[in-house]
């Protein structure tokens, strides 16, 4: 996590009605070699629901894809239209198709929240769209953007072009802090949200989207009143395959996994740790929540990322330290140290052979599964580095993926404020030239590569290597992009999302989705709320960020 000292009001002068407004110093595009990425629009709160505490709080952002619900009409009503929470009910979107042609539809931005309102009439075709006019026929579809700002979570509508969120849910004298969404929940709790009271709920996004209150509804309790751990959640996830069970880090160094479908109010009792810095795994030992206690390290857990697979878990913490975890086997498999300070953040590529690492040494790592150790820094940030993530949405130009040589993209974002994009090329780093000697990385006959001359045990946490002996990567992109420190990024298929510490959410458009818009300015059609067959083995998911 990040610290949370400095201004809170530094918001962008942008409006609901013109988004794209900027501070004098701030670039509403970035440039790439396959093009311009674009501001579209951006997601804030409203200032006047909040209060002194917003500063108490760190913003993180989910993406949530609701899906596979039935369609359900709603009646029209006049004082529904034009309401001031956020909501445009006429927010269109192309739907279906793949590559050939496509079906035209229009669904509510919100799935059926209270303000919401349409018309009876058939969905229309693509002329008789206006920004002006309500539609109906609300499938419950859509993304979502769930974020924490002082003592609430805000919901938006990423489809929609509002500035303002569609729903606000209020938690009084605590504040949320993180959350995870899974898209593939079987029993609609899909929603998790963890407290700096230590406190978890599990919910149903669309559920809290139908009511019209601002308190949690159907809601999960999950270490009520701190009765298992009293320290501030830091981080959690679902576990991917797990049916149902997520893990919650807290500021302790404590992790608990807790299944769904147990009860939530129940009170295993743990033995005490005898040793802080040793890791170590504890089962309950009556069928309730939470299931396990894992012991990482001393001090905060600070990020936890799982493979795409569910088979490996990584986490950062306070004491510097990379550990990943075969989660099944509950065993200890590799880490390493950060060159200086914690790590603040992990985040695993998608063919889970390499972990992205980041934290107050102003670097990026990039670690191997494969060789079990770091084989690259990033350079370029001037400030800690709080937000990784792979770009699973992106190939490298004139390749099919079928080569030897893979490219990788991915991206970082730190307190300087600025979005660093990064290609990844392993055939391409090069050991930086000396002499090699007896216990430090050499380079191997043939590669350009390094290795370490003496094989490392499992279990066996790494220093960190001199940073004459790692290749450095320099940015491909460097963007101040917000006047904010920043949390957080997300890629997805259209854009890249970036969050600041006060909740300040700006969705960049890729070059190919931005030039078909600009075509379109004019009406409400826009690449960016189109929905698209997912890529073979890639999906959306703020656990891996």
């Amino acid at each position: 996590m990040m610290n949370t000292a400095g201004s809170n009001g530094m918001m962008s002068s942008a409006s609901a009605s013109g988004n794209n407004a900027q501070l004098p110093g701030l670039k509403t595009y970035f440039k790439t070699p396959e093009g311009k990425y674009k501001l579209q629009y951006e997601k804030t709160h409203p200032s006047g629901l909040l209060h002194y505490g917003q500063g108490k709080t760190v913003t993180q952002v989910t993406l949530a894809h609701l899906k596979d619900k039935p369609v359900q009409t709603q009646s029209q009503s006049s004082s529904g239209l034009g309401v001031s929470s956020g909501v445009r009910s006429a927010a269109a979107r192309l739907l279906g198709g793949g590559n050939g042609s496509k079906a035209l539809s229009f669904v509510g931005g919100n799935g059926g929240s209270k303000s919401v309102s349409g018309v009876g009439s058939r969905i229309g075709s693509l002329g008789a769209s206006s920004s002006n006019n309500a539609v109906g026929n609300y499938d419950g579809k859509g993304t979502y953007l769930v974020f924490n700002v002082g003592d609430a979570i805000f919901i938006s509508d990423l489809n929609s072009q509002d500035k303002d969120p569609i729903k606000s849910i209020h938690f009084g004298n605590s504040n949320p802090v993180c959350h995870a969404f899974d898209p593939d929940s079987k029993d609609g709790h899909d929603l998790l949200i963890g407290l700096n009271t230590g406190d978890v709920y599990s919910v149903a996004l669309r559920q809290q989207l139908q009511e019209v209150g601002k308190k949690l509804v159907g809601a999960q309790h999950y270490n009520k009143d701190g009765s298992i751990n009293t320290s501030r959640c830091t981080c959690i996830a679902w576990v991917p395959n797990g049916d149902g069970t997520f893990i919650v880090g807290h500021a302790d160094g404590n992790m608990y996994a807790y299944e769904k479908s147990k009860d939530g109010a129940g009170d295993p009792s743990f033995p005490v740790i005898k040793d802080q810095t040793q890791f170590s795994v504890t089962h309950a030992r009556y069928s309730k929540n939470p299931v396990a206690r894992w012991h990482i390290c001393q001090g905060s857990i600070n990020s936890v990322s799982f493979s795409t697979d569910g088979v490996y878990m990584a986490t950062v913490g306070r004491d510097g330290y990379l550990r990943v975890f075969d989660y099944k086997n509950e065993q200890l498999i590799c880490g390493g140290k950060s060159y200086y300070g914690a790590l603040l953040c992990c985040a695993w590529s998608m063919d889970g052979k390499y972990i992205l690492t980041g934290g107050e040494d102003d670097l990026v790592q990039v670690w191997s599964m494969e060789d079990r150790k770091v084989v690259a820094w990033g350079e370029g940030h001037n400030s800690w580095v709080s937000g990784v993530a792979f770009d699973s949405y992106w190939s490298a130009p004139n390749s099919d993926g079928t080569g030897e040589s893979v490219v990788y993209r991915f991206g970082s974002v730190g307190q300087d404020t600025r979005l660093l994009l990064w290609d990844l090329e392993m055939d391409e780093l090069v050991v930086p030239a000396r002499r090699p000697f007896v216990g430090s990385p050499t380079l191997s006959t043939g590669s350009q590569s390094y290795h370490w001359e003496s094989a490392c045990p499992p279990g066996t946490l790494r220093p960190a290597p001199s940073m004459r002996d790692v290749p450095k990567l320099s940015p491909l992109v460097t963007h101040r992009i917000h006047t904010e420190p920043l949390t957080g990024l997300i890629f997805t298929q259209e854009s890249i999302l970036t969050i600041s510490r006060e909740g300040h959410i700006k969705i960049w458009m890729r070059p190919d989705f931005a030039e078909s818009q600009l075509s379109n300015s004019d009406s409400l059609l826009s690449t960016s709320l189109k929905e698209k067959p997912s890529i073979s083995g890639k999906v959306i998911s703020s656990s891996y960020k």
